[in-house]
């Protein structure tokens, strides 16, 4: 039951900013790329555990902060376990801070679990933290398989949050 999230493609508070590190969850958001753009999930022997749309949007936010002047850098996770930003350890969270302190802001690419652990870890620093999408529901969906050893998601449905509405958590600055 993956988070359904839209992404957001502009950061006009960030062109004040002179460095950026972006921070990706792998779950959720290459999940709801995936879905919307209609394009395999993972393509095993292309890509292995990426997700070429998801890393495309990640590309594309980099390339327009940098086209501002904005220096940035990706937060990578090489492990299975470091994809989803929510179930982070407490050595990744401190991986992270030491990385964060050399940049004014973080993009969590994610849901708002994923912003709170995110703002959790680095809060001893001076870091703004930034969301880069919205979550949107919860998405039902079904997996398929495709020779050679792709994986793509048929929407089923998305459940709207019955608590959901306007977000406006006042350290998440859209």
């Amino acid at each position: 039951m993956p988070v359904y999230l839209k992404d957001i493609r502009e950061f006009p508070e960030l062109e004040s900013v002179k460095s950026v590190l972006i921070i990706p969850c792998r779950f959720c958001p290459a999940a709801s790329m995936a879905v919307r753009t209609n394009r395999p999930y993972f393509e095993f022997l292309r890509r292995f555990l990426k997700t070429a749309s998801y890393e495309e949007l990640i590309e594309n936010i980099k390339s327009n902060l940098e086209q501002k002047g904005v220096k940035t850098d990706v937060f990578k996770s090489r492990w299975l376990h470091q994809f989803v930003v929510c179930m982070w350890t407490s050595r990744r969270r401190k991986k992270l801070l030491k990385r964060a302190r050399k940049y004014e802001a973080l993009v969590v690419l994610g849901c708002e679990a994923a912003a709170d652990t995110i703002h959790d870890a680095v809060k001893t620093t001076s870091c703004k933290v930034f969301q880069g999408m919205r979550t949107e529901g919860i998405m039902s969906i079904k997996p398929l398989f495709h020779i050679p050893c792709n994986m793509s998601l048929e929407l089923n449905n998305v459940t709207p949050l019955v608590h959901q509405t306007k977000h406006s958590v006042a350290w998440i600055t859209l």
